[in-house]
């Protein structure tokens, strides 16, 4: 049988093409999903541009899409942890000899009609949480979370500065918020995301031009940022957050770039003993952590959704999300 696939071609010219593909059998240990909704990252773009590229992939074309979520469909030999009919979410990717291969990058990954997935990938949603809001949890939301909760360690009532209020960021703010940052202080170069950092829980929103942001950053913390994340990875925003933190501060590089980092003032950077700390994803406990703070409506993503798009419209959806067309958090396919 034949399913529809959006699949990333590499080589010399990169595409992003609809291709018909035999649906996949599930091995032992795997299970096949029928895919209900699969967000579009900017990580998706930057593997389309080829500012970004698979590391395990083998071959030369992978089916793209590392935020699923839909139902199981078949169950691999000897699968018993799962049942058909089963709504879930699945990891962004998986552990294999000790490396981490990524869903949609590394392996073929959820924007299709079928996906396949190794049980242990599996997370379990609940029957009211729709699958539109339940797909990017791993990554748009986990990534962030596990930011905030692991690599930067924020603790409440420290102040903290969300650079680039996009997928992550907007998702950012809130989880700041939960966790008791203050005040919160977001910046984007873009009015409407600004407006929206403040919706979503932010106390303050400052222009990334504007010539004075450090001193309101110091006038508004009195003392700089305890923590600071580059939700946007650019260079000129590290460099900016740099000179916003507080003795001790760290800043934490969420959003990817390949550019050089530069510390303008590499004595001050040592003197007061800041940090600069590497981020990558979430582990599968993010994910746990944000299902279960979901069913308890400590958080809600409904606003995340910007809109819902059949898969055949990918590549429309890859170009809105890279040309910001209405200011989106979230783009998701639908098969």
């Amino acid at each position: 049988m034949i399913m529809l696939a959006a699949r990333l071609h590499l080589g010399p010219q990169r595409r992003l093409e609809l291709d018909e593909v035999p649906i996949p059998e599930p091995g032992p240990d795997h299970v096949l999903i029928k895919v209900e909704a699969a967000g579009v990252c900017l990580s998706d773009v930057h593997l389309i541009d080829g500012t970004l590229s698979p590391l395990f992939l083998k071959g030369d074309v992978v089916t793209l899409g590392h935020e699923v979520a839909g139902t199981v469909h078949t169950l691999g030999p000897g699968v018993t942890t799962a049942k058909v009919g089963d709504r879930v979410l699945l990891q962004a990717g998986e552990i294999r000899d000790g490396a981490t291969f990524t869903r949609g990058v590394d392996y073929d990954g959820g924007w299709a009609e079928y996906s396949l997935a190794r049980v242990d990938t599996l997370v379990p949603i609940p029957d009211d949480l729709p699958f539109e809001q339940a797909c990017f949890i791993p990554d748009a939301v986990s990534t962030p979370w596990a930011a905030i909760t692991a690599t930067a360690d924020v603790k409440p009532a420290e102040p903290v500065g969300v650079w680039g209020v996009g997928g992550l960021g907007a998702h950012g703010v809130q989880l700041l918020r939960l966790a008791g940052a203050a005040p919160i202080i977001a910046i984007d170069p873009l009015p409407a995301a600004r407006e929206r950092a403040l919706e979503f829980g932010a106390d303050l929103a400052f222009d990334s031009a504007d010539p004075d942001l450090r001193a309101k950053v110091f006038a508004a913390t009195g003392t700089g940022l305890a923590a600071a994340f580059d939700f946007a990875g650019v260079a000129s925003v590290r460099e900016q957050a740099i000179v916003c933190l507080a003795p001790l501060g760290r800043l934490v590089l969420v959003g990817l770039t390949d550019k050089p980092i530069t510390i303008a003032y590499g004595t001050a950077f040592s003197f007061f003993q800041q940090q600069l700390r590497g981020h990558y994803g979430s582990g599968p406990e993010h994910v746990t952590q944000l299902v279960k703070l979901q069913g308890l409506k400590r958080v809600d993503f409904s606003r995340s959704v910007s809109a819902v798009v059949p898969l055949s419209d990918a590549a429309k959806a890859v170009h809105a999300l890279e040309s910001k067309e209405g200011n989106p958090i979230r783009i998701v396919l639908k098969p």
